[in-house]
């Protein structure tokens, strides 16, 4: 079992003081805290190996590449994708992820009459992508609903593929509600017929044991800044089948074979897809970040976080006038739980806590139409990950009490 309070000693930040607090960090599905060992890989490799990658005969370059490439096997082997099944591409995040798919496969290869499947519990970076082709190639944009408890309802779900679906794209677990979606099964049906398969594990791979040759899919991304790494450097999965048709949407250095004036050959997968310089020194640092939790391990990293959510929901339902969206054990979600504190806004409860010591997120969290669907325009997030401690939430449901008392004789 995972200790947060012993964790925290590991990362500096929890040093700081906010407004004279303890720092309460309740905002990891947005973006993780960085232990040392990160930072001074990244500073190290700033004051020992700084060089560009792929290009230079010299120490420092070779250096540089080696570190990249390196971790490019090392992140493969921690998801489980199998080198001789996918490739690994480096992008900025998840985001660039399923813009690169949705471009280099789907505009290239869907048109009027073909359709794509979604979810309703997708960020942004997984809905707005699919609309643009939709939009551009005539494609039908098809949606698959939650029930009440913010679970994907699976009859629905099957009932929106059809003969004519061509891609299906979901979240492995919400980041709003923190629903986690039996990806296997879901992949497993889809590859029987045929059907291009995206996965969004921006909050799967930080939290849980992920093994992408186990699912499946042909494509699967996640981000270095949600799992203890460095900002500006994401992953993507690709099967090779799928990759070797794909066309890149990038294009310039580090990405082609040869060059004319009047034509171009493109490299071979992955650097096909890795156009111009990338953040390698940060590339570099996320193997540490791999290796740190490794050595905590991911089934403990999961155990932990079903602990943390487990005492989430147990300790604010005990808090009369706030309502929990999501699933309503700890079984099937992580420890990401949004909710509403009578009609304080989330705004001006966000504002309240900051001034506790205590970050948490408000808003939609880049899901607008999820927020429609649950009939809000906003909530307040908490999500707790290995640094987290059952004092921080009953730090959090304390000054959620204070918020209630001083909104009622403010607001009368």
């Amino acid at each position: 079992m995972l200790d947060g309070r012993k964790i925290r000693e590991d990362f500096p930040i929890f040093q700081r003081k906010i407004r004279g607090r303890d720092l309460v960090f309740l905002d990891t599905a947005a973006s993780s805290q960085k232990p040392n060992c990160v930072i001074d890989a990244l500073s190290q490799f700033y004051r020992e190996s700084n060089a560009n990658v792929h290009r230079g005969l010299y120490v420092l370059s070779m250096e540089s590449t080696h570190k990249l490439e390196q971790t490019r096997t090392h992140v493969a082997d921690f998801a489980g994708a199998n080198p001789d099944e996918y490739y690994t591409v480096f992008v900025r995040g998840t985001t660039e992820a399923i813009n690169l798919v949705a471009s280099s496969h789907a505009l290239q290869n869907l048109g009027a009459g073909d359709e794509i499947v979604i979810t309703e519990l997708e960020h942004h970076a997984n809905l707005v992508p699919w609309q643009m082709v939709a939009k551009q190639t005539g494609a039908t944009l098809r949606y698959a609903r939650i029930d009440d408890d913010g679970r994907l309802d699976l009859d629905h779900f099957f009932d929106q593929v059809n003969d004519k679906t061509r891609l299906v794209s979901f979240v492995h677990a919400s980041n709003v509600l923190g629903t986690i979606n039996p990806a296997k099964e879901i992949v497993s049906r889809l590859n029987e017929r045929g059907i291009v398969t995206m996965i969004d594990g921006a909050q799967a791979v930080p939290t849980m044991p992920v093994d992408v040759s186990d699912i499946g899919c042909s494509a699967y991304a996640f981000s270095a800044h949600k799992m203890l790494g460095p900002t500006g450097v994401g992953v993507l999965f690709l099967k090779k089948e799928l990759a070797d048709t794909m066309v890149p949407y990038q294009f310039g250095g580090g990405m082609i074979f040869k060059v004319k004036y009047d034509t171009t050959r493109f490299a071979e997968p992955p650097e096909r897809f890795e156009a111009g310089t990338p953040a390698f020194a940060e590339i570099a640092a996320f193997s540490t970040a791999l290796s740190y939790l490794e050595e905590l391990g991911m089934d403990n990293v999961l155990q932990h976080e079903q602990k943390m959510a487990s005492y989430m929901l147990e300790t604010l339902r005990q808090i009369d006038g706030l309502k929990i969206y999501g699933p309503p054990d700890d079984q099937d979600r992580l420890a990401i739980v949004s909710f509403e504190l009578d009609n304080i806004h989330a705004h001006d409860l966000g504002m309240f806590l900051d001034f506790q010591g205590i970050c948490v997120r408000v808003g939609h969290h880049c899901a607008q139409p999820l927020m429609e669907k649950l009939g809000t325009t906003s909530t307040t997030r908490a999500s707790a990950y290995i640094y987290n401690c059952e004092e921080d939430i009953d730090l959090l449901a304390s000054a959620l009490k204070d918020a209630q008392s001083y909104f009622l004789r403010t607001l009368g």
